[in-house]
């Protein structure tokens, strides 16, 4: 009978492990290591205030930035061919919300005659935002938005 309860019991908290480990989020990544990620996939960075503080709206922070944010840019980097410039991460200054620049979802890239061509031509326009921005939405479910002087990209998954 120990062995049966035993087996069950096991058996549950393998179940319930499983389970939980499916709907954890995924893990925030370190400044350091989003900007390693970056520089290896050749894409660039800048910032008006020359910084990385997440509490400072000047700075450009990648701190607590999603891996498949990450993912995302790199993939969207190869595709398109195109140079990449990130203008804005996880600081604070950003729209507040769930697929927020602050919660890791979100990039802003610098707006290149290169990446504007690269997402007219690829994906699919799907309408004005409610502050007037166009958007285009990447067959894996990512939606680019074109704020004039930047692309504000959401990335729910890491395909561009």
């Amino acid at each position: 009978m120990k062995r049966i309860s035993g087996t069950i019991l096991l058996t549950v908290l393998s179940v319930l492990g499983l389970t939980l480990g499916a709907t954890a989020p995924a893990s925030a990544v370190t400044q350091s290591s989003a900007a390693s990620q970056f520089s290896a996939a050749g894409i660039g960075w800048t910032s008006s205030g020359g910084c990385t503080d997440r509490y400072n709206s000047t700075c450009t922070s990648f701190e607590g930035i999603r891996q498949a944010t990450i993912d995302g840019a790199i993939t969207l980097k190869r595709a398109s061919g195109c140079g990449l410039t990130i203008t804005g991460g996880t600081e604070t200054g950003h729209a507040s919300g769930t697929y927020s620049h602050w919660n890791g979802y979100k990039l802003d890239f610098s707006r290149t005659t290169c990446l504007t061509s690269w997402i007219h031509n690829t994906y699919t326009y799907i309408g004005q935002r409610s502050d007037g921005a166009a958007q285009y939405r990447a067959a894996s479910g990512n939606i680019y938005a074109d704020e004039g002087n930047h692309w504000d990209v959401t990335y729910y998954t890491c395909g561009c």
